[in-house]
């Protein structure tokens, strides 16, 4: 089956184009995902989402890009959609419990479920910290770091997946790995 009779059944809504499509980049959505929200539940809800969106919207795709570079576009989106809504909350939590007594705010780090496949490190707290500096650094710089460190992409399917060219993807990567060597020297200068 080529790609454009691939494109044509998930239009159509064929159930085996929808296994296939499913087969082939259900865990390659999910890693992505886990690698931008280190929690396992919300990685799989967010991987559900971005099949959802992929199934309500694929009459729309155009064909500028590979399917693959398409989908992978989504699931970073939703990635960074649930990023941005989960620091809202938080946000919202903390401004709520300086004006109230009775509202408890959870204390725990949500970022410290470390179960990444692709990730093996050797301490807990030491993963928490690079989770936590790759998470404080700028959107786009995190972006692209997490795109190319974690989840293996190169440059160029960097560059189409968040439609920047290569030389701002070379850019972003540069910053983001400065900014994360300042931050992970700092702390590991003031953990002693």
């Amino acid at each position: 089956m080529t790609e454009n009779e691939f494109l044509d059944a998930l239009i159509s809504k064929s159930p085996k184009a929808y296994n296939k499509l499913l087969d082939d980049y259900e865990q390659k959505v999910f890693s992505t995902c886990i690698s931008f929200v280190p929690n396992r539940e919300d990685a799989e809800d967010i991987a559900q989402d971005v099949f959802v969106e992929v199934f309500n919207s694929i009459h729309k795709f155009k064909g500028n890009s590979k399917l693959s570079t398409w989908i992978y576009r989504i699931a970073t989106n939703k990635s960074l959609e649930f990023i941005r809504k989960h620091n809202t909350k938080k946000r919202f939590g903390f401004l709520q419990s300086l004006f109230s007594d009775s509202f408890s705010i959870d204390k725990t780090n949500y970022y410290t479920d470390l179960k990444h496949p692709g990730i093996v490190l050797e301490q807990k707290e030491t993963s928490q910290t690079i989770f936590k500096a790759i998470n404080s650094l700028p959107e786009q710089q995190r972006l692209v770091f997490t795109l190319h460190k974690i989840d293996g992409k190169s440059y160029k399917e960097i560059s189409e997946i968040i439609e920047k060219s290569i030389n701002s993807v070379e850019s972003l990567m540069h910053r983001a790995k400065h900014n994360l060597k300042q931050k992970l020297d700092y702390f590991y200068k003031n953990e002693f």
